[in-house]
Formats: C-alpha cells, sequence, structure tokens
C-alpha cells in the first residue's frame, strides 16, 4: 500500500470531534458530562456518575512493572512459606552472588536436595502467579515471540465492569433501539472521541502510560490499550454474555465481538469464534467492522495476538 494511497485514506476518514467534556463533584462521586459527533456528524451526548472509589481507589495499587521489586515480593513469598513448611531433610540459604539472590540447599541426601530444589520451584512458579495477578501483570508473548509483562487489560476490565454498570440504562436509553450494532457504534464513537495518547511499548514500558477505564475518563485521554480496555469494560457492562477479545498488534490495539460479519467487514475466526473487529482508540471515526489500513494490514498478514474475555452463556441484548 502506497504512502500517498494511506495518505489520502487519512484525509478522507472522519476525524473524532469531542465537542464538549466536565466533570463536577457530587457527594461520593463525580458526574462527567461529554458532548461529540458521530460518524454521521450527529450530535450525541452522555451524562453519568462515577463514584469517587473508582476513580481514585479501584486500581491504586497498578503500577508499572519493575523487575527488581517483584523478584524481591516473590523471595519474600518464598521464605515465608519456607518458614511456615520447612524442607524435609534439607535447609534452604539464600545467597547473594554477583548482585543476585539465589537459593542453595543443603543436606545429607541426594534424593531429599532434589525434592527440595523441586518444590522451591513449585513455590517460586507460585507466588509468581499470585505476584502477577494481585497488580494485574501478566506475561506476554507477541505475534512474532518476543516475551515480557505487560498490564493485564482483560482483568482490568473484568474488575472495572462494577463501576460501569450505570451506563446500561443510560446508554440504551439514548440507543433506544436495542441492537447490538448499534449500541456498539454508539460506545466506539463516544470512546474515539476521547483525546488519544501515544502507546509506550508494551514491552519496555511495562504499563507506563496506560489508564485505567474510569482514570482515562478522569484525565480525558488515553493510549490504544487504555481506550480497548474502557470500550470493551462498557460493552461488558452492557453485554454480560457476549463473547469478546482483545486484539494486539505492533503499537496498536482494538477488540473483537462475536457477531456475524456483513460483506466488506473486517473479522478474524479464533478457536472456532468468529470476532467482528473494531477500532476504539481513534481519532478517526471507524464503525463497528471497519480499521486502520495498518490495523488491516497486520490482521490480513496475521501479524496479531488475540486474548479472548468471555463470559458464560450466550447473549441478547
Amino acid at each position: 500500500m502506497s504512502l500517498l494511497f494511506l495518505a489520502l485514506l487519512l484525509m478522507t476518514t472522519l476525524q473524532a470531534k469531542q465537542l464538549n467534556f466536565t466533570k463536577k463533584v457530587q457527594e461520593d462521586s463525580y458526574t462527567f458530562s461529554y458532548q461529540w459527533l458521530d460518524y454521521n456528524k450527529v450530535h450525541q451526548s452522555i451524562n453519568f456518575n462515577i463514584t469517587k472509589l473508582a476513580l481514585f481507589e479501584r486500581f491504586r495499587m497498578l503500577k508499572p512493572y519493575q523487575g527488581e521489586f517483584a523478584k524481591k515480593n516473590i523471595l519474600r513469598a518464598i521464605k515465608k512459606q519456607l518458614r511456615q513448611q520447612p524442607l524435609a531433610g534439607a535447609h534452604a540459604v539464600f545467597k547473594q552472588q554477583q548482585g543476585k539472590t539465589v537459593i542453595q540447599v543443603n543436606g545429607l541426601d541426594d534424593e531429599r536436595i532434589a525434592a527440595a530444589y523441586k518444590k522451591i520451584k513449585t513455590i517460586e512458579q507460585e507466588a509468581t502467579k499470585k505476584y502477577l495477578k494481585k497488580y494485574y501483570y501478566q506475561r506476554f508473548t507477541t505475534h512474532d515471540q518476543q516475551t515480557g509483562i505487560k498490564i493485564n487489560h482483560i482483568d482490568i476490565a473484568q474488575d472495572s465492569v462494577i463501576d460501569f454498570k450505570v451506563l446500561k440504562p443510560i446508554i440504551l436509553d439514548k440507543v433506544s433501539i436495542e441492537n447490538i450494532r448499534k449500541v456498539t457504534n454508539f460506545v466506539l464513537s463516544f470512546v474515539q472521541s476521547i483525546p488519544y495518547s501515544t502507546l509506550e511499548s508494551r514491552l519496555t514500558s511495562s504499563g507506563d502510560g496506560f489508564s485505567p477505564p474510569a482514570k482515562l475518563l478522569w484525565e480525558n485521554q488515553g493510549d490504544c490499550d487504555s481506550k480497548m480496555t474502557l470500550t470493551a469494560t462498557i460493552l461488558r457492562a452492557l453485554m454480560p454474555r457476549i463473547a469478546m477479545a482483545m486484539i494486539y498488534i505492533d503499537q496498536h490495539a482494538f477488540i473483537g465481538i462475536a457477531i456475524p460479519a456483513m460483506a466488506d467487514e473486517v473479522s478474524i475466526e479464533y478457536r472456532g469464534i468468529n470476532y467482528l473487529l473494531a477500532e476504539p482508540a481513534g481519532p478517526a471515526l471507524y464503525p463497528l467492522g471497519s480499521l486502520a489500513p495498518e490495523s488491516e494490514l497486520a490482521i490480513n498478514q496475521e501479524r496479531y495476538v488475540v486474548e479472548e474475555f468471555h463470559s458464560d452463556g450466550s447473549y441478547k441484548l
């Protein structure tokens, strides 16, 4: 695809326009008010309350991942468990070697030493899993097999739904017709109209720059990972049982919804489910089933990673 063609395509793509944004404090919440233009240049608006708990407490522990800090926490967890459940016929010693802590097992029986090392490895794996879960991190592998740690956007979205259930009657009243496509496009245009901030590298930034859904609203800006998570949160609050997916490509992210695609719409099949794709990031206004050229190219070349965001059961709006 030529640079000239891309430039012309971008010039003809409608750009999201947030006409107005305000937030006003109430007793235990803030009222957020938005006005924007949708895909058809129709004036849209929405007002809703978000609690102070959701804004300032829900993800208070969420910080960029720091490998050394994580290792220290995991080592403390290993030591604690070994104090509670001592090794049989062996003793663990925590030693410093070249600035790193290593665990050495001493004992008189080789079999018991081997068993002790195996047990410590199991404890370490479980402690690591708990640490990542507690602080909303996860191991992540890109489409080209680069590995690292990123924010667990699925867990963030799931744990944010409780704060966004208030939007369901408001949005359904706005859209009036209970139709998945119409509801989704309303949500997409709303999120796309929120100012965009550049995504930092997922693997090197370790979550720096990511905003959970309520914080994104508070700051009135977000990168594509943050906007994807906000969109998934709102759609899950609206449609509790519909299957969704988060799609990752280099330096970008978007969502998939398990509804049939129409002609010329972009979709993927993953583990037997067809997902219709959507671009929450903005500032370009793309309706459900349409992607930015670079996103569609990545899909066609299979340069993407899928994370499923499911709830059990079928869905009827």
